[in-house]
């Protein structure tokens, strides 16, 4: 199949095409570079453009003859999204419904929309199923809710197909070792604790050491980005124009801030400088992820499930390219 991908170029989305590539499709990156990185994109299938440009969008979608959209493009930060919701809302959602426009332009009627788990929320039993109630509590989960619906509504009247996957934790890297995360203002636990490591930063600050979890930090469900890109290329052959589905992208398994620290430490050989300091703003004690049901009709099978499987590729990269990609 032919896909364009918005937000091609990042973590996850470079993550992902590299799969589709691998396996014989013909994907490209549509990106805007922000935050993307021209060395995760195989060569010859990057094109740079913003999604708030409606006309370019719309040329691409044509020229390239899309068959689909993977649209992974926005800004992901819950704390970032407190303090600039504008600048969310206008990504988020003005930005998503230019690429549905785009899309009805040219004439593209399958969608798989990178959502997350901050549309649910908070206080709610655990593990979070796809009908747990989707009530967003930060700027960044209700824009995405809004990506979701409008979607939803886009389908209907104009005979689109989606699935709207679900992310918990994105984690790790390529096996190969020779792509990871690399983002200008770094934000995941992961990679943050990992830069201690290599020497780029001087601690890793954990925040909050009261909740109401086993050791007192915030317990989150880690997925990573391998089988992130399975669950989209599974989703991919099954999407057809009515499709209407939404699955819940994780492993099932919280893991404590503190837990992931010595794991962290585990794959280094040593300990790692960190404080706990307060509580964020917008941070939930507790996020875990059932995926039964992606499991059960996509045939979705995580080869990464465990928190040191998941380090270990990430310490694979991040030691390697301490840099990052300007290693």
């Amino acid at each position: 199949m032919k896909i364009v991908m918005t937000g091609g170029a990042g973590y996850v989305g470079s993550a992902c095409l590299r799969r589709l590539v691998r396996n014989g499709h013909d994907a490209i990156a549509y990106d805007n570079m922000l935050e993307g990185n021209e060395r995760a994109v195989p060569e010859g299938r990057l094109v740079v453009g913003d999604i708030n440009d409606r006309a370019h969008l719309t040329s691409v979608l044509r020229e390239t003859q899309a068959d689909a959209v993977m649209h992974f493009a926005a800004l992901a930060s819950v704390p970032d999204s407190i303090g600039m919701p504008d600048r969310y809302y206008q990504t988020n959602v003005v930005g998503t419904m230019n690429v549905l426009e785009a899309m009805r332009a040219a004439g593209v009627c399958r969608i798989i929309f990178s959502s997350t788990a901050a549309t649910y929320g908070f206080g709610q039993e655990m593990p979070l199923r796809e009908g747990s109630a989707q009530l967003p509590e930060t700027p960044y989960g209700t824009t995405k809710l809004a990506g979701e619906r409008m979607i939803h509504d886009y389908a209907q009247a104009f005979g689109m197909g989606y699935t709207h996957l679900r992310y918990f934790n994105a984690s790790g890297a390529d096996a190969d070792g020779q792509y990871g995360e690399d983002r200008r203002l770094e934000g995941h636990l992961i990679p943050l604790t990992l830069l201690v490591a290599v020497g780029r930063r001087e601690k890793l600050l954990i925040y909050g050491g009261d909740y109401e979890t086993r050791d007192g930090s915030c317990v989150r469900d880690y997925v990573h980005t391998d089988d992130l890109a399975q669950a989209h290329e599974l989703a991919l052959h099954s999407l057809e124009p009515g499709t209407a589905r939404a699955y819940n992208l994780g492993v099932g398994q919280g893991v404590t801030v503190l837990e992931v620290l010595r794991a962290c430490e585990r794959a280094v050989g040593r300990p790692i400088a960190h404080e706990v300091v307060g509580r964020r703003p917008g941070d939930p004690g507790v996020l875990v992820a059932s995926a039964d049901k992606i499991v059960k009709e996509l045939g979705w099978k995580p080869k990464y499930p465990e928190i040191d499987q998941i380090v270990a590729t990430a310490w694979a990269w991040h030691s390697s390219h301490p840099q990052g990609y300007a290693s």
